[in-house]
C-alpha cells in the first residue's frame, strides 16, 4: 500500500529521493485478484485521482520549466522540450496551454486536489478563451468567473471535454448576439482557425473552422471540383466520396500554387518546392522541405512540371550542387498541348488544372518535347507514377492510355479523354 502521508516538494526533504521512494511504491502496488466489482471500482477512483494530481504536477512544473527559461537554453520550444522528453504531443500542448494560466484560481484550486482532469481543466480553459474572442470587449472578473463556474457544472455533471466545448460555443454565441457589437459566430472571423499535423505515416492532417463567407468560398469550389469522373472505358468513377472530395482539395491548392484567379490554362509550372537528395543514396526519394522524406516514384512524377530547385548534399549534408531547370515544357510547347490534348488525357479534366508529364521521364533521357509529353490532372498524374497506368505515343501522334491488368486484363490502349470516338481497329495496320 502507498504511503500517503508523504508530502512531496516539501523544503526539508530531497525531492528526488522522495519521488524514488514514491515511484518504487507505486511499481510494487499488487491489486488483490479476489477483490469485489465495488472494491474494483473504488480502486479505479483511486487511480484516477492519482492520475489528475500527477497531471497538475507535471502542469506546474511546466511553467516551472518556462520561467527558468530551460527550453530557450536548449534553443526549442517548451512544447518540443516536453515532447522530446517522452510526453505525447497532444499532452504536452495540453500542459503548456495550462501552465501558461495563472488568474484562474477556483480552476486550479479544483486540479491542485485532483477532482478534475487535466484534459477537462484544459476544456474549460479552451473554453474561457473563445468566450473571451465572442465578446466585443475583454470579460470583466465577475463575467469570467460566471462563465467559469457554468463550464465546471458541465463538468461535475459528467461532460466530457468535447462537450464543454461544444458548450463554451454556445455560450460564446449567446454572448455576441446579446451583445451591442457582437457578431453571430458564423460571421465573425475572429473565431476562425486551422490546425495541421504531420501524421506517423508522413501525411498532413487538417482541421479548420471558417466562417460563413470562407465556408461559402471553399464548399462552392469543392462542388465544382468534385465531380465523379468515370474511367477511360466509361465505367463509374470507382473512388470514394471522401477520395474524390480529398483530388478536389488537392486541385483547389494547385490553382493556389499558380497563381490563378479561374481555370485558364497556364504556362507556368505548378508549384515551388526544395527537394534535397543525398549522393550518397541516390536511389532514394530525397526529402521535401516541409513533408520529409519521399520515394524515388514520386520524385519523378514532382519533376514532371514542378519548379523543384533540386539540392544534392554531401555525408555531412551540405550541398554539393543545385539542380537547374531544364527538364520543363516551354511556354510555347505546353500551349502546344493544350491544343493537342484539351485536357487531361484521362478523364478530361480542364487543361488549367493539368500538368505536362513526360512519357519517357526525363531523368531516363527522354526530351521535353510535344511527341514525349501530354497533359495530366493531379490525380490521374498519381495514377500513372503509382497504380500502373502507361501512356504511349501513338501512330496519330496523340498519347494513348494502357490501363493496368487489374483494370483490363488485356491492357488495350485507349484513346485521349477528347478523341474516344477513334478506336485502333479503325485505322489501317
Amino acid at each position: 500500500m502507498i504511503d500517503t502521508t508523504t508530502t512531496l516538494g516539501v523544503k526539508d526533504v530531497d525531492t528526488a529521493e522522495v519521488f524514488a521512494a514514491f515511484v518504487t511504491q507505486l511499481s510494487n502496488l499488487q491489486w488483490n485478484p479476489d477483490m469485489t466489482g465495488p472494491q474494483a471500482f473504488g480502486a479505479m477512483k483511486q487511480v484516477l485521482l492519482l492520475r489528475n494530481l500527477v497531471d497538475h504536477h507535471a502542469t506546474t512544473l511546466t511553467g516551472e520549466l518556462d520561467r527558468l527559461g530551460i527550453a530557450d537554453h536548449k534553443t526549442t520550444r517548451l512544447r518540443e522540450l516536453l515532447i522530446s522528453m517522452g510526453f505525447a504531443p497532444a499532452v504536452a500542448g495540453r500542459y503548456v496551454r495550462i501552465s501558461a494560466t495563472s488568474d484562474i484560481d477556483l480552476l486550479l484550486a479544483h486540479a491542485a486536489d485532483g477532482s478534475i482532469s487535466s484534459e477537462h481543466t484544459d476544456a474549460i480553459i479552451r473554453g474561457l478563451g473563445h468566450i473571451d474572442t465572442r465578446s466585443p470587449e475583454p470579460l470583466d472578473t465577475v463575467q469570467r468567473c460566471e462563465y467559469l463556474r457554468k463550464l465546471l457544472s458541465h463538468y461535475f455533471a459528467g461532460f466530457t471535454p468535447a462537450e464543454i466545448n461544444l458548450y463554451a460555443r454556445q455560450l460564446g454565441n449567446e454572448l455576441a448576439a446579446e451583445t451591442p457589437g457582437g457578431l453571430p459566430a458564423a460571421e465573425d472571423k475572429n473565431i476562425n482557425s486551422y490546425a495541421d499535423r504531420i501524421t506517423d505515416d508522413g501525411r498532413l492532417e487538417i482541421s479548420a473552422n471558417l466562417d460563413i463567407i470562407a465556408g461559402e468560398k471553399i464548399r462552392t469550389l469543392m462542388e465544382t471540383l468534385s465531380k465523379p469522373k468515370p474511367q477511360p472505358d466509361g465505367s463509374p468513377d470507382p473512388r470514394t466520396p471522401e477520395q474524390i472530395c480529398a483530388a478536389a482539395f488537392e486541385t483547389i491548392v494547385e490553382l493556389a500554387a499558380q497563381g490563378l484567379a479561374d481555370t485558364t490554362f497556364s504556362a507556368k509550372p505548378t508549384n515551388c518546392l526544395l527537394w534535397t537528395w543525398s549522393a550518397d543514396n541516390p536511389a532514394l526519394g530525397g526529402d521535401l522541405q516541409n513533408m520529409g522524406a519521399i520515394t524515388e516514384a514520386t520524385a519523378r512524377m514532382l519533376s514532371c512540371d514542378t519548379t523543384i530547385t533540386k539540392i544534392v548534399l554531401d555525408p555531412n549534408g551540405v550541398p554539393l550542387s543545385v539542380g537547374e531547370e531544364k527538364r520543363f515544357f516551354t511556354p510555347g510547347q505546353r500551349k502546344a498541348l493544350l491544343v493537342r490534348d484539351r485536357g487531361c488525357i484521362k478523364c478530361g479534366a480542364h487543361a488549367g488544372r493539368c500538368q505536362g508529364h513526360h512519357l519517357v521521364h526525363w531523368s531516363r533521357g527522354g526530351p521535353t518535347n510535344l511527341d514525349n509529353g501530354c497533359l495530366l490532372c493531379t490525380s490521374c498524374h498519381d495514377d500513372v507514377h503509382h497504380h500502373g497506368w502507361d501512356i504511349i505515343m501513338g501512330f496519330d501522334r496523340h498519347p494513348w492510355l494502357i490501363p493496368p491488368a487489374s483494370v483490363d486484363p488485356k491492357r488495350q490502349s485507349i484513346p485521349s479523354y477528347h478523341r474516344r470516338t477513334v478506336r485502333l481497329d479503325d485505322a489501317a495496320a
